[in-house]
């Protein structure tokens, strides 16, 4: 019983604390080393923790000395070791106090974060959506500022490019003038567009210095691949090589652009990338992948100089639509990416294209309407298929216990409606076991929403289940039989249903959706003999009638 009343305690004393009567700066040292002892604690009920989690969250978020003060208890350690629970609650608590430490340090010690491979909350997404973002972001510090030709370190740093790709002879005994001449010539082969100065090309900003960061971790980590590139396109005709440079720089844009680099996080965003726990240095090592697939894709285009740009949007569109897959490593990343090669991008934009060819084409838009009659005729049977079969609701009358169940079915020759209490364990009952009925000719009208009389009646609850409720109207003395649908399938189920049975247009989200995709793969059946054939515009000229029909069979004379 203990574990339970400290819950309830830790409860109170957090919803106390959210009236803001008290400031958090108020609490001792003691009372912070107490509830950390709950979070650090191996074996402790998991829903003292959680609250602990949370009141620690909220010490962190309010003061900058009880940010340090709880740093001091709590270890990132620890924090990690919850995250690797298979409690989704306390997983999340430990995650929101993760973050709020990182924001209030804005910058901590970076550890490889293994969640559980099930599916991940709104929440948690949130999180770790917010986390990948501040760490990404420590990146747009160096992504904004240019190379600076007089920083010695970073010249350095140019010149090891050039070394690490060339064997160069001793340039100690070489004049300046034959030293510049020679670095020319090697950073003209590396791809820069300005070899003698080629400190230029890094001054835009964005990429900036992170383009140099990337080359130089690409050759320093993968030597072997960094001198292949560079010398096997050095050896090329000019026009058909592939500018190690300057694809480095376009490259690296284009990763800070999809990684969101110097966005700051959005409050609704969950949308995280699970390949950045598995990483600690996830935009260099994606830079060396995708470098190494720019060259094989420039080589499938068989590009030149001026393909360039058509190169770097085949590649976007390799990185994007990998990394839409989710991938959770970068061997997997690697093999999905190189398996999406320059004929395969072509195979899906061809087939998107034509997809959106077809489906705006006016002789596909006249067949489209020829066939809605159809297919609405499909639905409506299927709706009164549904009503046939009955559904199962819960009472809704104050003066019956809520957990009071009943069930409405139409009758197989749709002019009836049987309703009347089943048990919970009942199965589909029979017509002959529901013993009240409204003939169909009987029902005025079906209303919706806040229209019907249970919710003009039962004000408290409208908000919870307003958009599930719906009413059929009938001429017996003005009564109503009132329904609320269990989810909003049923609901668009049964008012759709009750419009087809009083004549009129079902007008459901559910009806719309279902029409468009029965639409489209009828469009697609109909056209499946028409592929890479072009629909016309217009209907071809109806040609001249020919001179005579003499060569027509006459059947009187076969007769005779």
């Amino acid at each position: 019983m203990a574990p339970l009343i400290m819950t309830h305690t830790l409860t109170a004393f957090m919803e106390l604390m959210d009236h803001g009567i008290v400031s958090w700066e108020n609490l001792s040292s003691v009372f912070i080393k107490k509830i950390a002892g709950f979070v650090n604690a191996k074996v402790q009920d998991t829903s003292i923790q959680q609250v602990s989690l949370a009141i620690l969250e909220s010490m962190v978020l309010s003061s900058n000395n009880l940010f340090n003060e709880v740093k001091q208890e709590i270890t990132l350690e620890r924090l990690i070791s919850h995250l690797q629970v298979t409690n989704q609650q306390l997983q999340t608590k430990a995650m929101a106090l993760l973050m709020a430490m990182l924001l209030a340090a804005g910058e901590a010690d970076r550890q490889n974060i293994i969640h559980s491979s099930s599916s991940v909350g709104d929440e948690m997404a949130h999180y770790l959506y917010v986390l990948q973002m501040v760490r990404l972001n420590h990146l747009e510090a160096r992504m904004r500022t240019p190379l600076d030709s007089y920083n010695q370190e970073q010249r350095d740093m140019l010149h090891g490019l050039r070394q690490a790709a060339f064997e160069t002879e001793s340039e100690s005994g070489l004049s300046n003038e034959r030293r510049r001449s020679l670095c020319a010539k090697e950073f003209k082969k590396l791809g820069f567009s300005n070899n003698s100065n080629p400190g230029q090309d890094l001054s835009r900003c964005p990429p900036g210095l992170l383009a140099l960061d990337t080359m130089a971790y690409f050759a320093s980590r993968y030597p072997d691949a960094y001198s292949r590139f560079v010398l096997e396109n050095s050896s090329r005709e000019d026009k058909h090589e592939c500018p190690f440079a300057r694809s480095s720089i376009q490259l690296t844009l284009i990763l800070c652009e999809i990684l969101r680099i110097g966005e700051p996080p959005s409050e609704t965003g969950s949308d995280y990338h699970p390949i950045f726990f598995a990483q600690d240095r996830l935009l260099e090592e994606l830079f060396c992948i995708c470098i190494q697939l720019l060259n094989k894709t420039w080589k499938e285009m068989r590009a030149t100089q001026e393909d360039f740009d058509k190169v770097m949007q085949v590649i976007r569109e390799q990185i994007t639509r990998t990394l839409s897959s989710k991938p959770t490593s970068l061997e997997l990343f690697k093999n999905k990416v190189n398996a999406l090669n320059y004929s395969e991008i072509l195979k899906l934009r061809q087939t998107e294209r034509l997809h959106q060819e077809e489906t705006l084409a006016p002789p596909v838009l006249e067949l489209k309407e020829r066939l809605k009659p159809e297919l609405l005729e499909l639905i409506r049977q299927q709706r009164l298929n549904r009503l046939s079969h009955g559904t199962l609701f819960r009472k809704i009358s104050s003066r019956r216990r809520q957990d009071k169940l009943w069930y409405c079915r139409l009758s197989p020759n749709h002019k009836v409606l049987h309703y009347g209490d089943v048990e919970e364990e009942t199965e589909t009952p029979s017509i002959e076991a529901l013993q009240e009925k409204i003939p169909v000719a009987d029902i005025k009208n079906v209303v919706t929403g806040k229209d019907c009389p249970h919710m003009k009646e039962n004000k408290g609850k409208q908000n919870k289940v307003l958009d599930l409720a719906f009413s059929i109207t009938y001429d017996v003395e003005e009564y109503s039989l009132n329904f609320i649908a269990s989810s909003r399938t049923d609901f668009c189920l049964w008012t759709d249903g009750l419009n087809v049975l009083l004549g009129k247009e079902m007008s459901s989200e559910s009806m719309r959706s279902e029409l468009e995709i029965l639409l489209s793969m009828e469009i697609k059946l109909r056209l499946l003999d028409l592929e890479n054939v072009p629909i016309p515009d217009t209907a071809p000229p109806i040609p001249k009638a020919p001179s005579n029909f003499n060569f027509c069979y006459d059947f009187s004379q076969a007769e005779q």
